[in-house]
C-alpha cells in the first residue's frame, strides 16, 4: 500500500472533516476495486482505488469485500443469551436489558447494524421485559439501531382484554412494530384482527409469528393485511414447507397478492413458534412473496446453539434453499432492511454509510468463511473482528496462503 504522502491530496483550501473516514482499496461485488469515502454518516464518494482525497481518517480495505450491511429482521432480545442460565431465567429489568446489550453487539460484531427486537409483554412480566429493551435500545443509540416489537400472548376473549390493554401501553410507551403469536390465542383470526386494527390506528407496522401450517387462515390474514400501511411482516412459516405444494402456492400467491413480507429463519426456530423447519424460500420466490431471513434465537431454549450471524442465514439460505449467493445476501441485507422499514444502501454516492467488510474476494466466499469483518454505522467503524489462519512449520512449505490474503504467507 502507498504511504500517506503517495496519496491524492485535499485540494488546496480544504480543511479537514471530523466526521471523514476513507476507506481505501476495498472490492465490491462486481469486481470493482474502490476508494469509498464517508462523511456524515452518508457515501460521500466512490472513486477507483487512489484516486480519493483524504479529509479525515483513512482505513485500509485492501482484501476485503465491501457490502451494504446486513440487518436482523428477527431477533427476541428478551431471552437471548439465557439457555445456560442455572435456574429459572430473570426476566429482572436489569438482567433483560444487560442480555439485550450483550446480544445486540455479538449481533453487530457479524454485522448486522439494525435490529428487529421482538419481546414478550403480559403475563407475570407485565412490562417489565420491554422496558428493559428500550433502556437497552437508548445505550445502544450511535452504535446500532434496535427497533421494539411488542409480542402480546392473548387478545381475544376475557382474558385477552388484558393483553390488549398492555399492548396500547407498549405503544406509547415507544414501540415502533407492534407483534404477536396469533397460532397461540384459542382466535387466531381475532388475535391477527386487533392487532391490525391497533396498527392502523397508530400507524405502525405489523410483525406477526405463524408456523403457517394453516393455508387458509394464512389466506384470512392476506385478506386482512392487503391494505395495511406501512406493511405486515410473518415468519418463520417453517411449517409451510411440510405441505403439499398446490396449497403452498397458492397461499405464496395470496400473500404476494398482499404484500406481505416472510421472514425465514435458516437457523432455526424461535420461542414464538411450534414448529422448527425452513420456509420453501424458492417457492416463496418464485410467487413473487418478499422475503426476508432472520437469525431468529440467540442461544435461549428454543435454540440454545443460535448464533445470531447474518451471514450464516444467508449462508444457509445458499446451500440448503438453493439460491444464488447474490439472491441469499440480498434476503438478509436489502430485503431484511426493507422488511424494517429502512432506506436502501448501495455503496454509492448519497446512500447510508451502513456497510460490512468481510476478508475475502468473492460474495460465496465470504458466506463460507467470513470471519475478518469491519463494521460500519452511520458513517464510522462500530465493530472489528481479526482472524489470522496460521500452519506449523511444516506447512510452510506447502505456502498455504492466509485467509483471503494469497500474497502473505505464515
Amino acid at each position: 500500500m502507498s504511504s500517506d504522502s503517495q496519496q491524492p491530496q485535499p485540494p488546496e483550501g480544504a480543511t479537514a472533516d471530523s466526521t471523514a473516514l476513507l476507506l481505501c482499496g476495498a472490492r465490491l461485488a462486481d469486481g470493482r476495486t474502490v476508494d469509498v469515502r464517508l462523511s456524515g454518516g452518508r457515501i460521500e464518494a466512490v472513486g477507483t482505488a487512489g484516486s480519493l482525497p483524504t479529509l479525515g481518517a483513512r482505513v485500509d480495505l485492501s482484501g476485503y469485500l465491501l457490502l451494504p450491511a446486513p440487518a436482523e429482521p428477527h431477533a427476541h432480545a428478551d431471552t437471548a443469551l439465557s439457555a445456560d442460565v442455572p435456574g429459572p431465567v430473570s426476566y429482572a429489568t436489569e438482567d433483560v436489558q444487560r442480555r439485550a446489550t450483550e446480544a445486540a453487539l455479538l449481533q453487530l460484531g457479524h454485522g448486522a447494524t439494525a435490529l428487529r427486537a421482538h419481546v414478550r409483554i403480559g403475563d407475570v412480566q407485565g412490562l417489565g421485559p420491554l422496558e428493559a429493551v428500550l433502556q437497552a435500545r437508548r445505550s445502544l443509540r450511535g452504535l446500532v439501531d434496535l427497533a421494539a416489537v411488542a409480542v402480546p400472548r392473548l387478545l381475544t376473549g376475557v382474558a385477552g382484554a388484558d393483553g390488549l390493554a398492555m399492548l396500547r401501553d407498549a405503544v406509547k410507551m415507544g414501540v415502533s412494530v407492534i407483534g404477536g403469536c396469533p397460532d397461540l390465542d384459542p382466535d387466531p383470526a381475532g388475535y391477527a384482527e386487533a392487532v391490525l386494527e391497533l396498527a392502523a390506528e397508530h400507524g405502525c407496522p405489523v410483525d406477526l409469528h405463524t408456523d403457517g401450517d394453516d393455508p387458509a387462515r394464512l389466506a384470512r390474514l392476506a385478506a386482512m393485511a392487503g391494505g395495511l400501511r406501512p406493511g405486515v411482516t410473518i415468519g418463520p412459516c417453517g411449517a409451510l414447507g411440510r405441505l403439499p405444494e398446490e396449497m403452498v402456492a397458492r397461499a405464496a400467491d395470496q400473500l404476494a397478492a398482499a404484500g406481505v413480507t416472510v421472514v425465514c429463519l435458516p437457523q432455526g426456530g424461535c420461542a414464538g413458534t411450534e414448529v422448527r423447519g425452513a420456509a420453501p424460500v424458492r417457492l416463496l420466490r418464485a410467487a413473487g412473496v418478499r422475503l426476508a431471513a432472520g437469525s431468529g434465537a440467540l442461544r435461549d431454549v428454543a435454540n440454545p446453539v443460535g448464533r445470531g450471524d447474518p451471514l450464516e442465514a444467508a449462508y444457509l439460505l445458499a446451500s440448503q434453499g438453493g439460491l444464488p449467493a447474490r439472491e441469499a445476501y440480498g434476503a438478509v441485507s436489502a430485503a431484511a432492511r426493507k422488511a424494517m422499514g429502512l432506506p436502501a444502501v448501495r455503496v454509492e454516492a448519497g446512500f447510508p454509510a451502513e456497510l460490512l467488510a468481510v476478508r475475502g474476494e468473492r460474495l460465496s466466499g465470504v458466506l463460507s468463511l467470513a470471519y475478518s469483518r469491519i463494521v460500519v454505522h452511520r458513517g464510522r467503524v462500530v465493530a472489528r473482528t481479526s482472524a489470522v489462519r496460521e500452519y506449523c512449520d511444516s506447512a510452510a512449505a506447502l505456502e498455504l496462503p492466509r485467509q483471503g490474503r494469497p500474497d502473505a504467507r505464515p
